[in-house]
């Protein structure tokens, strides 16, 4: 595509991106929500959009080259990315699940599931190419040192006479070869000596030219039958098209994406190459009359302040705005005293430390949010810099004329503005410190000439900074070491490894396409979030200072479900070290109390020298189990107190994250693990949808395997395996022998099934054992809590049970039941009362309310008057006051029928 589609690609994407803004502010404004549901469709869509825009502008940002345009894009790209993140931290806390779902916004706004799934930027890799080869050939030199990884043997480059040479000797060879079976031939000829004359040689001729054609012609026409019969299936839609003329295209699509890449960076490096020199010629040119004009214009204004009030001003500090903050003063408030209110990214980081503990972190949640308290939408630190965006985009690019550079480079005349407000400032501040000398001097003069006494200098001691109370600074324990030494130690050590390269979406699977339960995601849900909660915030510098911060995750699933494979995604995707600390990897490697303090202090220091960092810990669940196994003797238990320390000291501004993967978290203890991990991600078995998906998907990489190949079947027979099983599975059957006679031998259900059954499903106790322990994590617990809250204010406003009293006194037991109405009198009352007890039962904790209903002036009222009489008898019999018998009697009868 040409630069002119990318802008109006651009131009369209703005016009969205102001209307979601304006949305999104009405949204920021909205007062305190009971309506979970109502609220959550509102936030839902603003989620879905804000995607949706990122989605364009990543296309956008990665294949326009005018590198002005690329600031402006990538700063509204990115926080895009992180008011996304925002909004979907509203929709944990109002659905608390992870996985929020809203059909109704998705077919309102017409999206699909591939719609729906946020890219990743491809700048995190493409602008840190260069940095993460030079540390990809670092390593290798180490492991190759020390003699982990094996020496690639470098083939020298032959001369051309050398590669002469050796062709003329194959030829040779070859033409030998071909001699020697022509002579072969001819011997065998001479041996069957002479035909026989009697047979005619017209007629055996004619006999072969006529096979040979039979078969000719039968090839042909069978070929063409097989060509229209496929033809039939591609039109109908039952057949794939073939992907030749396809891959062709992609091709040169890929071509071009390649060129487009180059000419960003050429246009990228004149654009810093000019920076530099239109601010060299300007600190030249007009540097010495721009200090003249600043000086005389402090000056002036210290003569009308002394005219005005007798005395000489206070100069401001360079914090408070120096002399533009003086200039700019009115009487006792200054205008930029009034507009330079702090943004909320400036008030997050300079807030007061009372304020910082009052307010809850982002990322964090509490059990108690949200039961009881209306939902309130969180303050934004990403949508007054998406207004800014807007903005700036309106007042310099919605407008301009650029007929004039049609190959997008650079603009001068910005960058003469832009940089001539950098030297302004530069040299204001160097006229501000020479004008707070002056000024000190006059000060001094006007006290000698008065006859008064002379300043005396400040006694007030230098305040010390920090506050009481505050944590001190880690002792650096390796203060005189590089960071290369330290990056060799680790590595060395094993500690720091290599992984493979494994892009996210090869974590095969599609978004959901209707709503699911949140116990069980797709393995396409699964992978947005590991975007959302680990690839984005380490990716951008900016996401990861303002957004929520999500310092620690724990990935739960049965084996072979891909939870390593996520963490290698995760370092792929963001170019990120990955630390392995899990405890087989670390058995035995620096003892002791002191090196586990010098092995935690390493991972802490370079972790941060190296960032994005991933610390990863396989078997999460050890460190907190009750009982260690005797058998296992890695120690798990070395690094208990060590983990939640490591995660404490993450600030929010390091790129750095602490992901642990656990195949039975239910071993461990769920209040010591809460204290380590922040999020917790559950994985379950696939089912029918993404086993035919990752069957299908995982067998075309192989293209000797037929396309029609029924999938669907093996997707069935597979059910309760994981994703990883099928992988294995396919890996050891389709070897490379097998893949050569993949054409000859087409692949079999059989041979599949085999290979199958040796591996171990995912079984039905285990499945409850996962389910059972995410209900204990504090968003489960959280969530099972507000099902109960829901679940008791549907049984007081919706339920009614209508039972006879002879149902109801065999034994109910309703304790979830307090309102109990009679509306059936019976001739004994023992039966009503056993009625009522049925709701006043052991465990009834609610207030019991009953009321008994009467029609008067019928026989319910003598009923009643009988009741009361056997009651009387009854207490007769028990206290053996009275001997008259409990039957109905003949006058009982007459007086209940008024005879």
């Amino acid at each position: 595509m040409s630069n002119r589609t990318f802008n109006l690609l651009w131009t369209g994407a703005q016009k969205d991106l102001e209307k979601l803004a304006v949305n999104d502010f009405e949204y920021q404004a909205i007062e305190a929500q009971h309506d979970r549901s109502e609220i959550q469709g509102q936030v839902f869509e603003l989620y879905l959009r804000y995607l949706v825009i990122s989605n364009r502008l990543e296309e956008i940002y990665d294949q326009i080259v005018q590198p002005q345009k690329r600031i402006l894009i990538r700063k509204l790209l990115d926080n895009c990315l992180g008011r996304m993140l925002e909004l979907k931290h509203d929709l944990v806390i109002i659905d608390m699940t992870e996985f929020s779902y809203n059909d109704t916004i998705v077919e309102k706004l017409g999206l699909t599931p591939l719609s729906m799934e946020v890219n990743v930027p491809r700048y995190f890799r493409r602008e840190r190419e260069e940095q993460l080869n030079e540390r990809k050939k670092f390593m290798d030199d180490i492991l190759k040192k020390i003699g982990a990884l094996d020496e690639e043997v470098v083939e020298e480059e032959l001369s051309e006479l050398e590669a002469i040479r050796i062709i003329q000797t194959h030829e040779r060879a070859r033409q030998g070869r071909l001699r020697a079976q022509f002579m072969k031939e001819l011997k065998i000829l001479k041996e069957k000596g002479k035909p026989d004359s009697s047979r005619d040689k017209s007629t055996t001729g004619l006999n072969a030219a006529m096979k040979i054609q039979k078969v000719w012609r039968g090839y042909a026409t069978r070929r063409q039958t097989r060509r229209k019969k496929m033809e039939e299936m591609i039109l109908i839609g039952m057949v794939p098209a073939p992907v030749t003329s396809a891959r062709t295209a992609i091709d040169e699509l890929e071509d071009l994406k390649q060129f487009r890449y180059k000419q960003q960076k050429t246009f990228q490096e004149d654009y810093e190459r000019s920076l530099v020199r239109v601010k060299e010629e300007i600190s030249v040119k007009q540097g010495a009359a721009m200090t003249e004009d600043i000086a005389d214009e402090i000056r002036t204004w210290f003569k009308e302040y002394q005219k005005r009030t007798g005395r000489l001003p206070d100069f401001p500090s360079e914090e408070a705005g120096g002399s533009r903050h003086l200039l700019s003063r009115q009487g006792t408030e200054s205008e930029m005293s009034r507009s330079s209110v702090l943004s909320s990214r400036e008030s997050k980081l300079k807030g007061s430390g009372k304020e910082k503990l009052a307010q809850k972190k982002p990322g964090e949640l509490s059990l108690e949010e949200g039961l009881d308290k209306a939902f309130k939408p969180m303050q934004s630190s990403f949508l007054p810099e998406i207004k800014s965006g807007i903005e700036e985009y309106t007042e310099v690019w919605k407008g301009k004329d650029e007929s004039q550079n049609l190959r997008q480079t650079y603009y001068d005349d910005m960058i003469y503005d832009e940089k001539y407000a950098d030297v302004e400032a530069e040299l204001r501040r160097i006229v501000d410190e020479i004008m707070r000398q002056e000024l000190e001097l006059l000060q001094i003069a006007l006290e000698r000439d008065r006859g008064g006494k002379k300043l005396k200098k400040s006694s007030k001691k230098a305040r010390r900074s920090g506050k009481k109370g505050k944590k001190k600074k880690d002792k650096d324990l390796t203060p005189d070491r590089t960071t290369e030494s330290l990056f060799e130690e680790l590595v060395t050590n094993g500690i720091i490894k290599k992984y493979p390269e494994t892009p996210i979406n090869s974590y095969v699977g599609d978004l959901s396409y209707a709503a699911r339960s949140a116990l069980n995601p797709s393995p396409g849900d699964v992978r947005q979030l590991i975007k959302q909660y680990c690839i984005l915030p380490l990716g951008s510098e900016t996401i990861r200072n303002f957004g929520p911060c999500i310092k620690s995750l724990l990935i739960a699933g049965p084996k072979g479900s891909g939870k390593t494979s996520l963490v290698h995604a995760i370092c792929t995707e963001t170019g990120s070290v990955l630390f392995d600390i899990s405890p087989p990897n670390i058995v035995g490697k620096y003892p002791g109390k002191s090196g586990l303090i010098m092995l935690m202090h390493l991972i802490s220091k370079v972790s941060r020298l190296l960032q994005p960092s991933v610390i990863y810990f396989g078997d999460a669940e050890k460190p907190f189990m009750k009982k260690i196994p005797k058998t296992d003797r890695t120690d798990p238990k070395r690094l208990k107190k060590d983990l939640p320390k490591l995660v404490k000291n993450i600030q929010p501004e390091d790129r750095i994250m602490l992901i642990g993967t656990s195949d039975c978290p239910w071993e461990a203890d769920m209040k010591l693990m809460v204290q380590t991990y922040q999020r917790f991600i559950y994985i379950p078995r696939p089912d029918y949808g993404a086993l035919s998906y990752a069957w299908k998907e995982l067998l075309s990489h192989y293209s000797g395997v037929h396309r029609q190949f029924d999938t669907g079947a093996m997707a069935k027979i597979s059910d309760g395996y994981t994703i990883g099983s099928v992988v294995r599975c396919i890996r050891e059957v389709i070897t490379c022998k097998r893949m050569l006679q993949l054409r000859v031998h087409p692949l079999t259900h059989l041979e599949l099934i085999n290979a199958l059954s040796a591996l171990e499903p995912v079984y039905k106790e285990e499945e409850e054992a996962f389910l059972y322990w995410w209900c204990k994590t504090p968003l489960g617990r959280r969530r099972s809590k507000q099902m109960e809250k829901d679940h008791e204010a549907m049984m007081e406003m919706e339920n009614i049970m209508l039972l006879s009293l002879t149902a109801g006194g065999v034994g109910l037991n309703l304790v979830g039941a307090n309102h109990l109405l009679l509306l059936d009198p019976h001739w004994n009352p023992q039966l009503e009362a056993q009625a009522q007890d049925r709701i006043y039962r052991v465990g009834q904790t609610k207030s019991v309310y009953i009321w008994k209903f009467m029609c008067l002036e019928t026989v319910e009222q003598k009923i009643h008057a009988l009741q009361q009489h056997k009651l009387g008898i009854a207490d007769g019999v028990l206290t053996g006051t009275v001997n008259k018998g409990s039957k109905l009697t003949i006058d009982d009868l007459k007086s209940l029928f008024g005879l």
